[in-house]
């Protein structure tokens, strides 16, 4: 049986969604779950957030031997000449959280997922096709199954890519981040369709391959809700653009993404919106030197007084949205949080 993916995804950039998917695998991790953190995003960022430069450099050593899989792109690099997937060595972050560090070089195997998706509709042989679209979720599996992972947290680039498609028909559920803004909404309105065209996709590529000789994965890609970011405050209240483009979401995202109407114009009711997750401005660059979460910053790293109490909010905020996705997931019977704090 797999490991359930959950996929935070947006084809806009300049969400916080890598800050979002590195905050919620330790909040995940501190709640009793294990967690599987994947960095599928060729930049990288995910990877950089976790480890420092010098544990980057090590990793990305050219001198390392090319069967040293210590990366996503190590991993897969076999299926570009005759080798099969390569089994990850994983970075333990701590005892429950464990990441598959990303690669730059993952950019180049973009190539070969666009080359296997036409293919897998072919008649002749199909486990190479199949090997290569499902060998980021082959990758991932085998994380987890290595330690006993409850769920596997992975992180995407902002694009409608090939690399994208295959991380995402290995994907169960779906988090999609926004920020209230014009091109946040407009990236909403093609994500949608899109991930309703590769599930759909996905489904007669895997009809196709009836007696396939390995695990496939389902690519449910269930869309399980959005998170608002980064909105600035005066006097505990949003400002006035923010507020502006918020109530547009609700309705793009039942429209877009669900294929549904609705009449919201408010997320406060909406039962898609899974929070609102302020900007915790200074509090950022410090978690950033200490390399940690913002919820882990102690007076020792410089949280004090006001900074202290944020830090506390922090921590309450990123347990309700844990325990609320943990819910969508169908691993919680309630989720403690209102809806959209």
């Amino acid at each position: 049986m797999s490991v359930p993916v959950v996929t935070f995804f947006n084809n806009k950039g300049g969400v916080g969604k890598t800050s979002l998917v590195y905050h919620l695998a330790w909040m995940f991790s501190e709640i009793g779950n294990r967690v599987i953190a994947i960095d599928l995003d060729p930049q990288a960022n995910l990877t950089s957030a976790f480890l420092p430069e010098r544990d980057l450099e090590r990793l990305w050593d050219p001198e390392i031997p090319v069967a040293s899989a210590t990366t996503i792109y190590r991993c897969v690099l076999p299926l570009t000449e005759v080798g099969d997937i390569q089994e990850p060595i994983t970075t333990k972050i701590t005892s429950s959280l464990f990441l598959v560090p990303g690669d730059l070089g993952l950019a180049s195997f973009e190539d070969f997922l666009s080359q296997e998706w036409p293919n897998s509709l072919g008649t002749g042989s199909l486990f190479r096709a199949f090997r290569v679209l499902t060998a980021l979720w082959q990758v991932a599996q085998m994380a987890a199954k290595q330690h006993e992972a409850d769920m596997i947290l992975a992180d995407v680039g902002p694009n409608l890519g090939a690399i994208n498609r295959s991380a995402l028909i290995g994907t169960d559920h779906v988090i999609i981040p926004l920020a209230a803004d014009l091109f946040s909404l407009q990236g909403l309105r093609n994500l949608g369709p899109t991930l309703r065209r590769w599930r759909e996709e996905w489904r007669k590529r895997v009809d196709n391959w009836t007696a396939s000789s390995f695990p496939l994965p389902l690519g449910s890609m269930r869309p399980d809700g959005y998170i608002v970011q980064q909105h600035m405050e005066r006097l505990s209240r949003p400002v006035y653009a923010y507020e502006k483009w918020a109530r547009r979401i609700p309705g793009v995202y039942a429209s877009s993404v669900l294929g549904e109407p609705t009449a919201l114009d408010t997320f406060d009711s909406d039962p898609n919106c899974l929070a609102r997750l302020k900007h915790y401005r200074s509090l950022i660059p410090m978690a950033q030197e200490a390399r940690k979460p913002v919820f882990r910053l102690t007076s020792a790293d410089g949280a004090i007084g006001a900074h202290s109490y944020a830090v506390s909010e922090a921590r309450k905020q990123f347990e309700a949205i844990a325990r609320a996705i943990l819910q969508r997931m169908g691993q919680l019977e309630t989720a403690e949080m209102d809806r959209c704090p």
